[in-house]
C-alpha cells in the first residue's frame, strides 16, 4: 500500500525536503493568481499587475491589486496538509506558494522561490526588505515609500520575467542535492526553474514520493505516487 511504502521511506531518511505548490493552498481556498483576476480586476491583462512595467507606469493599481490579494489570504488559514508538513521539523520546506501558510502552520524558515505576498521589498533594488507589519501600518490605495531610499515599495513576490530569488534558490538546490527523501505535493510540476528540483533531487540519490489528486510530468521520477488530497493523506502518513 502506498501509504505504507511512504511511512517507510520517512522512517529511513534523514534528509527530508518537502517541495509544495498551488494545490496546497487550494486546499485553503486560496485563488491562484488567475483565479484571483475576477471582479474589478477582470478587466487587466496578468502584465498590468505582475510586472516591474505595470508597476512603474501605475504603482497605485499594482499595489491596490495586492492589496485586494493579501486581504483574500489573510481570510484564510493553514490546512491539514500545511500543519501534518509542520510536524516534520527536519525537513527543508521548499514552497512555490506566496501566502505564507507554511510558516503560519508553524514550519521554520521555509524556502520561499517565489517570494512572500505579505511582506514588502524597495521597488529600486536598494536592499530594503519590510515584513507583515510594514503593510499592516501600509494604505492599501497607494504604495508606500522605502525608509532607505524613498523609492516605491513593491510586493516581496516574484514577477513576470524576473529570475527566483538567488538566495532562496541556492538554500532549494543545495537542500535536494543533500536529500535522501524528496515528498512533492499539491504541484503541476510545469512551472519552471521550480519544477526542475525534484529531478535534481533524484539525481543526487534521492527517493522521489509525489502526491496529488491528478498525474503531473514528476510522476516519471517518484517511487510512489499517492493520488489523493494533501490534506486527506498527508495527516494519516506523518501520525
Amino acid at each position: 500500500m502506498e501509504i505504507d511504502r511512504i511511512r517507510g521511506l520517512l522512517r529511513d531518511a534523514s534528509r527530508i525536503v518537502v517541495f509544495t505548490g498551488a494545490g496546497v493552498s487550494a486546499e485553503s481556498a486560496i485563488p491562484t493568481f488567475r483565479d484571483a483576476l475576477t471582479g474589478l480586476w477582470a478587466r487587466y491583462e496578468p502584465e498590468r499587475l505582475a510586472t516591474e512595467e505595470g508597476f512603474a507606469a501605475d504603482p497605485a493599481l499594482v499595489w491596490g491589486w495586492y492589496a485586494s490579494r493579501r486581504a483574500a489570504v489573510r481570510q484564510c488559514a493553514p490546512n491539514a496538509a500545511h500543519h501534518a508538513i509542520a510536524r516534520l521539523h527536519s525537513a527543508v520546506v521548499v514552497t512555490q506558494n506566496v501566502d505564507g501558510l507554511h510558516a503560519r502552520a508553524g514550519t521554520i524558515d521555509p524556502v520561499e522561490l517565489h517570494g512572500n505576498i505579505v511582506r514588502p521589498k524597495c521597488f529600486a533594488g536598494c536592499g530594503w526588505h519590510g515584513d507583515a507589519d510594514t503593510l499592516e501600518a501600509a494604505d492599501a490605495r497607494v504604495p508606500p515609500h522605502c525608509p532607505d531610499c524613498g523609492a516605491h515599495a513593491r510586493p516581496d513576490v516574484v514577477w513576470f520575467g524576473e529570475m527566483l530569488p538567488p538566495a532562496a534558490w541556492a538554500r532549494a538546490e543545495e537542500a535536494c542535492r543533500a536529500a535522501d527523501l524528496c515528498l512533492v505535493v499539491g504541484t503541476s510540476g510545469l512551472v519552471y526553474p521550480a519544477a526542475g528540483l525534484p529531478a535534481l533531487a533524484r539525481a543526487s540519490g534521492a527517493a522521489i514520493v509525489v502526491i496529488g489528486p491528478e498525474a503531473t510530468p514528476l510522476d516519471a521520477l517518484a517511487d510512489v505516487v499517492l493520488r489523493g488530497r494533501a490534506g486527506d493523506v498527508l495527516p494519516t502518513i506523518v501520525d
